[in-house]
């Protein structure tokens, strides 16, 4: 972003890569299909690169409160020297806290989720999706808790879902009711009490409930424990595990 800076130029939205996407090999996958699409969009963009960072996120759960507001106020010192107005994010932890904790420490930026930005461009017609050639693909989702209960974000995926294929199957549990996936509270970390079914098994299984050939996620978290459950379940040959930002990517050839 520096050199963008240095050649005059300051693009509209920064694009926060985040930690999973910057060293989780399968999660690099997402970053990829997200980045084309935005090239396909002809979108005024840049990333931080070396200089992007953890957002403080993770130490915060944990309860480390200093470790979180050292690294949140590095942060935010830095955005403002880059004058970074939008921020789009792939991953809804690092949504959440930028839309909703940050301001406390005067972190005060128009943030979005890629889905909601996603929407807007399908709305006004920019990002075509009606000759996919996943029409005919079942496809359930499985809500992430950060965008969905924490943030409401429920209709945004599943209307870009919807005009991918005319064939989306909803799980039992989902929307507010949708179980969490079981990386929550750091359980993605540590191995399940004993005598617990692990929460990642039981979410597994109410996919493979539906009958559906693809479970589209949104959020690295999600991604992992959905795709050990396929494992875990022997299903990963048969049933795929995809981010929606590669299904758009499929979707319009990218």
């Amino acid at each position: 972003m520096a050199d963008l800076f240095a050649r005059g130029e300051k693009p509209e939205y920064l694009f926060w890569v985040g930690c999973a996407g910057a060293f989780d090999d399968r999660y690099k996958k997402v970053v990829r299909a997200f980045a084309k699409i935005l090239a396909h969009l002809k979108v005024s963009y840049a990333v931080l690169g070396r200089e992007e960072t953890c957002t403080g996120d993770p130490a915060r759960r944990a309860g480390n409160e200093m470790l979180y507001q050292m690294q949140a106020i590095q942060v935010i010192t830095l955005l403002k020297g880059y004058e970074v107005k939008k921020i789009i994010t792939i991953c809804p932890h690092c949504f959440n806290i930028f839309k909703n904790e940050y301001p406390d420490l005067g972190g005060n930026f128009e943030v979005y989720n890629y889905l909601q930005f996603l929407k807007e461009k399908i709305d006004c017609g920019d990002l075509k999706l009606n000759a996919s050639p996943l029409n005919d693909v079942k496809i359930t989702y499985h809500d992430p808790c950060y965008l969905g209960r924490s943030n409401d974000i429920y209709d945004e995926p599943r209307f870009i879902l919807t005009n991918i294929t005319g064939n989306l199957e909803e799980m039992e549990r989902n929307k507010s009711f949708s179980l969490c996936c079981g990386a929550g509270g750091a359980q993605m970390f540590k191995e399940a009490e004993k005598g617990n079914k692990e929460i990642f098994i039981e979410r597994t299984e109410d996919a493979l409930s539906t009958g559906a050939s693809v479970i589209a996620t949104a959020c690295p978290f999600c991604m992992t424990m959905m795709t050990d459950g396929l494992k875990y379940k022997n299903k990963e040959e048969e049933i795929k595990n995809f981010d929606i930002a590669e299904l758009v990517a499929l979707a319009i050839g990218l």
